[in-house]
């Protein structure tokens, strides 16, 4: 079984990943939050921080990329291979509006015969292995079947399939039976992604699609960071492990961000997904969102963890794969 990270917006660029990298174990992939190509232009210093070499080293990260045009494609492809990377990664699965409305991401799955063009030049010209995040269609899950005979067609790395379409975003339940039909379709190797948000999440797919040995772990992950070593090792829940990660989270952003306020968003933004993880944690997260100077937030965060116990602390995790 291989485990993947899943690219979140604002959340897991590379000072997220290092220090999530450094703390808990069993990541095989992490993938960046996606580059947007632009004509006449070069990376942004966002970007190019995100993608360097000296920021990513001893992990495994996939670069992806969300554009409709094959040159904008195969130009930043080049340019990631220029800078060592072996694979980039399309997506074809953001459900943002104003990424849909220019016919990126899952947008582009509503033009299958543009996708098959696009397909076809850029495995004209690129050498660096390619695979796809894609969604289930972009206005019904039977859309699958039609995806799955264009990424047939290409030499694609791998395929991970978000088990939702378009208009389901994240909140309407994930269709594994329609991710099954695109499985069994599917040539190339298939990674699952969708709402597995604790190992009992992890066991109950598992146990209806033992066949799939990839799986990509997005909001659940960020939620818990522990969550694939709890999964690949059976880790017991660790608060000092997750204190030295937000501290070296926090620490990186410091060193890199002007202005306590950009840190603090930063900050407050990862705490929507973890303070759920902990024990009667609303009046604390209130106070999180409240903060509005560094270190009354430190003080707060330091009182979370010394004053309140993770969910299912202790608890007897499975065997690893």
């Amino acid at each position: 079984m291989e485990y993947y990270a899943a690219p979140m917006e604002g959340i897991t660029g590379y000072v997220y990943r290092n220090a999530h990298h450094h703390y808990f174990r069993g990541t095989d992939k992490y993938f960046t939050p996606f580059l947007t190509p632009k004509r006449g232009k070069g990376w942004t210093s966002r970007e190019k921080n995100d993608i360097s070499p000296e920021h990513n080293q001893g992990i495994k990260v996939v670069p992806q990329i969300l554009t409709n045009q094959p040159e904008d494609f195969i130009r930043m492809a080049a340019q990631l291979e220029q800078c060592g990377y072996d694979e980039v990664n399309l997506n074809l699965g953001c459900p943002s509006g104003t990424v849909v409305a220019k016919g990126k991401g899952c947008g582009f799955l509503a033009d299958p015969e543009k996708l098959r063009r696009f397909f076809e030049i850029v495995f004209q010209e690129v050498s660096i292995k390619i695979s796809v995040k894609t969604r289930l269609g972009m206005d019904a899950p039977e859309e699958i079947e039609q995806l799955m005979e264009i990424y047939n067609q290409f030499p694609l790395e791998e395929v991970i399939i978000h088990a939702r379409i378009h208009k389901d975003f994240y909140r309407k339940p994930v269709n594994r039976e329609a991710f099954r039909k695109g499985f069994l379709m599917c040539k190339h190797p298939v990674c699952y992604n969708g709402d597995i948000f604790t190992v009992e999440d992890f066991e109950e797919f598992h146990r209806k699609f033992p066949e799939v040995n990839r799986v990509m772990f997005g909001r659940g992950l960020t939620a818990n960071p522990q969550l694939i070593e709890q999964i690949r090792y059976g880790a017991i829940l660790d608060k000092k492990s997750w204190k030295a990660f937000h501290d070296e989270v926090c620490l990186g952003y410091e060193e890199i961000m002007s202005g306590e306020r950009n840190v603090l968003f930063k900050m407050k933004e990862l705490w929507n997904y973890m303070a759920p993880q902990f024990e009667n944690s609303e009046k604390v997260e209130k106070k999180i969102k409240k903060s509005v100077r560094l270190q009354e937030y430190k003080r707060i965060v330091d009182n979370l963890f010394q004053e309140h116990e993770l969910k299912s602390c202790g608890e007897k995790m499975v065997p690893e794969r």
